[in-house]
């Protein structure tokens, strides 16, 4: 019997240690491969495939769920897009959630309009959407693989 009672206890522990995801995109691990700062610094350079970073999601498109925004180990926020619109997150519910991601990495320059349509699928206001009047440089991410701890 305390055998018994052992074998479940310790179940139980693995059990609740263990992270469950949601899967989207591409099956993909459940580990970084690569800190955000490296990927920021080599991506100065050349585009890197296959990268997977962890972080927190912040935001997610309010219309179509066609991107979020992850707050990434240093503050800074990465928008991930996913490739070629192959698939979507949820479009709310999953806001300070870990989310691990697979893709490409770059340094792209995001024009204005870009940036205004973007502000209006997050839902932002006509006045904020409007006082967007510069174009960003920044890190680029496109998914192929996308895991979101529930």
């Amino acid at each position: 019997m305390k055998n018994i009672l052992i074998v479940f206890t310790c179940l139980a522990l693995f059990a609740c240690s263990n992270k469950e995801y949601v899967s989207y995109g591409e099956l993909i691990e459940d580990k970084a491969s690569a800190s955000y700062i490296s990927v920021l610094e080599s991506a100065m350079k050349d585009t890197l495939e296959n990268v997977v970073l962890e972080g927190e999601i912040i935001q997610t498109c309010a219309k179509k769920g066609c991107w979020m925004d992850v707050k990434a180990s240093n503050g800074d926020t990465i928008m991930v897009r996913f490739k070629d619109y192959g698939f979507f997150v949820p479009i709310e519910g999953v806001e300070g959630n870990r989310v691990v991601f697979r893709g490409n990495a770059m340094m792209d320059t995001l024009s204005v309009d870009m940036l205004q349509h973007y502000a209006e699928d997050a839902g932002k206001s006509e006045s904020e959407i409007m006082a967007i009047t510069e174009p960003v440089f920044e890190l680029k991410f496109i998914a192929d693989g996308v895991l979101i701890e529930q």
